[in-house]
């Protein structure tokens, strides 16, 4: 997605662009992710401006590409006792709740907003600025407007090997592409080419877990998040959560695993169900059901319902700056040719961003 919303950028400014890809669709984290465009975690300050700025993007570019599936839908957060309502009034009460769409919501503002939260919870953090969009078409949808513009050539199936000259690469078949400028957006493809452009690039890999059932039968009119994704996103960080943190302990397989629940209503019904983190390499190749179970759970408390059939589950892997405070790493690696990589889990909100960025600084 990162490359593809370079490319936009580059056409929209009218440019022609080659966008080359090792396969003839997206595999990695651009397809095995939520598709939220999600604002209300995001740190303070850059990170912040920087999602708010995507998310406007994103709208924009909706209502050009429908087959984008872009919907504002925001998102809730319920919350159970009182520590977990602290960290939801606290973040109310910072300086950019209003920019974020932050509102506490009581339980039955919440099920009247969200009438699929049958189960039992004492309030809820809704943020209006999140939205969603559809992973599995997108990047289709966006690469069938590129092609209209008559500017925008897609080359599947190759791999770029080498950097030859200023603003030159060439391919895995032994061609050369020459332009005004090359990006690399290598996702989670660290190796190869990369290691030799950058030996000490400040990027981790990440793997996490995920599943999607059947159509729900209903609207779940919002993103959903449970009260782990406190613990996890730096917008909450604070009195209240260190109070959280001391007063209630997570759930030994969700800290086990670093889970919280992301939950994303797809257009055909399904769910949209995650998720995990891991850092150590090597990566497990298999998926393990102790999250799946876990998640399943929360879920159901929430909705007061059995969850739908499981009908897919997948893990994925995205890469993530080490300084985890910095939105991407973007590196000018020889004449002409750049490498924007690391966005972490922000890359599908933040990449319409994260591109006109990069295409002021170059000067597009």
């Amino acid at each position: 997605m990162v490359g593809t919303m370079h490319a936009w950028q580059a056409v929209e400014r009218g440019h022609e662009v080659v966008q080359i890809e090792r396969e003839a669709e997206a595999r990695g984290a651009s397809l095995r992710n939520f598709g939220q465009i999600w604002v209300s975690g995001r740190a303070g300050g850059e990170e912040l401006a920087t999602a708010l700025r995507a998310r406007e993007l994103w709208e924009g570019i909706g209502a050009r590409v429908p087959g984008l599936g872009f919907r504002a839908n925001g998102s809730l957060t319920p919350v159970r006792g009182a520590l977990e309502r602290a960290v939801a009034e606290e973040a109310v009460a910072r300086p950019d709740a209003a920019a974020r769409g932050y509102e506490l919501l009581t339980a039955a503002e919440a099920r009247a907003l969200n009438p699929a939260l049958r189960g039992d919870f004492d309030a809820a953090l809704r943020c209006r600025r999140d939205a969603a969009v559809e992973p599995r078409t997108a990047q289709r949808a966006l690469r069938e407007a590129l092609h209209a513009t008559g500017r925008y050539t897609f080359l599947a199936g190759r791999e770029v090997r080498e950097v030859v000259g200023t603003a030159a690469v060439r391919d895995d078949h032994g061609d050369v592409h020459t332009g005004d400028c090359v990006v690399l957006a290598t996702g989670a493809w660290l190796s190869g080419l990369v290691r030799e452009l950058v030996p000490d690039l400040p990027v981790r890999r990440v793997r996490l877990q995920m599943m999607q059932t059947e159509p729900l039968g209903e609207p779940l009119t919002t993103s959903i998040a449970d009260a782990d994704s406190f613990r996890y996103y730096p917008a909450y960080r604070g009195a209240a959560l260190d109070a959280l943190n001391a007063g209630q302990a997570q759930a030994p397989v969700a800290a086990e695993h670093r889970m919280q629940l992301l939950m994303v209503q797809r257009l055909d019904g399904g769910l949209t169900i995650g998720d995990t983190h891991e850092y150590e390499h090597p990566f497990a190749f298999d998926t393990v059901e102790d999250p799946y179970e876990h998640l399943t759970g929360v879920v159901e408390s929430l909705l007061g319902r059995p969850l739908p059939k499981i009908r897919r589950r997948w893990a994925g892997v995205y890469a993530q700056c080490t300084d985890t405070g910095r939105v991407v790493h973007r590196q000018q690696v020889r004449d002409g040719v750049w490498l924007v990589t690391g966005p972490g889990g922000r890359g599908m909100t933040c990449s319409p961003a994260i591109a006109e960025t990069t295409a002021d600084e170059l000067g597009w």
